[in-house]
């Protein structure tokens, strides 16, 4: 499956998936609206029986229309008479459970005299009166004498009827997780995919190059005549012992990485001395490098507890890593330092540099930075994976600083020991 088509499958997926949402967005809107509406006849109603039910007490002529809402959640409705608080609680309590008015409300009464609501009380779902202070009910002067409903859990109260719609939309939130997911699995499977690739192709490259050399080597050592010529036959030695140490590097690196990722291999961790590594590692690269490698051991105290072989394996790494990235001839420097009980090691090179953007990036298995057509380096971006895997197996720290066209700085922080 292409690039293109991935794109595509995300792009109809993801419309498909906005569409549904937008429609059941839609749908449940309404049916809030609907059960709102609903809702609304419902109070209008009871409380018009409960003003006429007064006005048959009171032997006044019933109500047309006494109910005004006044906001979503409060109706007043017209008493034309002053009336007692335990009645309009009684009649209230009773045509609710009547219209099933399920949800807790509260009540005031208009008060003439001190031009203020008199606050009833508030009664919850069961119709049990409650005792929970409330701000004051709105009057209005639509009427002389009233009395006011409000309705303050209502949008919760029409949420719970909408019990279908919320389980749909559940199951939409569902189905719009595992879309998302699977398209994660599957742009990840591809990357993947890429990066192994990638990495076979390095990989391929890599090893034809040595085999090759070898091969070449061993046809000019199988000639009966280079036994008469002792430096052209310890040459072609040379460079097979060369060639072949490169391919037990390479193999090395990558089976090293894979055990460090699982977690199966097992570190001899001894006092080393850092300084004598250091100098076993460039012993050969003096006289290739000659005065293009500045070496600084400033560190008085240079003794650290670590693997050998893997501390031998992390220099060895970046500076291979700082020779590549850098012009013809490099500039490298190798410095130790001590601050308080830490350790530090840093190879500083005036290599290409890295990008800002990429700097986080460097430390993950496969990757390479890109380098463009200019500096078309080898490797299977496994080198920087196997120095960050070494580095969290000892629990040490590296800082990386870059600028692109000014070189490159790795520094490792090894903590010593008291």
């Amino acid at each position: 499956m292409n690039r293109n088509t991935i794109r595509l499958l995300v792009l109809l997926g993801t419309l498909s998936i906005s569409g549904i949402i937008a429609v059941q967005a839609y749908w449940v809107k309404r049916a809030f609206d609907l059960k709102e509406q609903q809702f609304r006849q419902t109070v209008m109603i009871s409380l018009r029986n409960v003003a006429n039910r007064i006005s048959t007490i009171y032997k006044l002529s019933k109500f047309d229309n006494p109910v005004t809402q006044l906001s979503s959640d409060y109706y007043v409705s017209n008493l034309r008479v002053p009336l007692n608080a335990d009645i309009l609680e009684h009649y209230l309590k009773e045509e609710f459970k009547k219209q099933n008015l399920n949800t807790p409300f509260e009540f005031g009464i208009y008060d003439c005299e001190s031009e203020n609501i008199v606050y009833g009380a508030y009664i919850d779902a069961d119709f049990e009166t409650g005792s929970i202070s409330s701000k004051p009910l709105p009057k209005t002067d639509k009427y002389i004498n009233y009395f006011g409903v409000r309705f303050p859990s209502k949008t919760s109260y029409l949420a719970s009827r909408l019990d279908i719609w919320l389980i749909s939309s559940l199951i939409t939130l569902v189905v719009t997780v595992f879309f998302g997911y699977a398209m994660f699995v599957i742009l990840r499977q591809k990357r993947l995919s890429e990066v192994q690739r990638d990495f076979m192709n390095n990989m391929t490259h890599e090893f034809q190059t040595p085999i090759s050399t070898i091969r070449i080597a061993t046809d000019v050592l199988s000639q009966p005549k280079i036994i008469d010529q002792p430096e052209r036959f310890k040459k072609y030695v040379q460079i097979i012992r060369q060639e072949n140490n490169r391919l037990k590097t390479q193999v090395e690196t990558i089976l090293n990485t894979a055990r460090l990722e699982r977690g199966k291999m097992e570190l001899e961790i001894q006092l080393q001395e850092l300084h004598s590594l250091i100098i076993e590692v460039t012993e050969g690269l003096q006289v290739e490098l000659e005065d293009c490698l500045i070496i600084e051991l400033n560190a008085t105290k240079s003794s650290i507890f670590a693997d050998r072989t893997q501390l031998v394996s992390l220099i060895r790494n970046l500076l291979e890593n700082a020779i590549k990235y850098s012009p013809k001839p490099p500039s490298i420097t190798i410095r130790t330092e001590n601050i308080d009980d830490t350790l530090v090691f840093s190879i500083a090179d005036k290599g290409i540099g890295i990008p800002r953007e990429n700097i986080a990036k460097i430390f993950n298995k496969f990757y390479r930075v890109p380098t463009g057509n200019l500096h078309n380096v080898k490797g299977f971006g496994l080198g920087l994976s196997y120095v960050n895997q070494i580095i969290k197996a000892h629990k040490w720290q590296i800082n990386v600083e870059s600028e692109v066209g000014e070189g490159t700085t790795f520094r490792v922080l090894m903590k010593q020991e008291a």
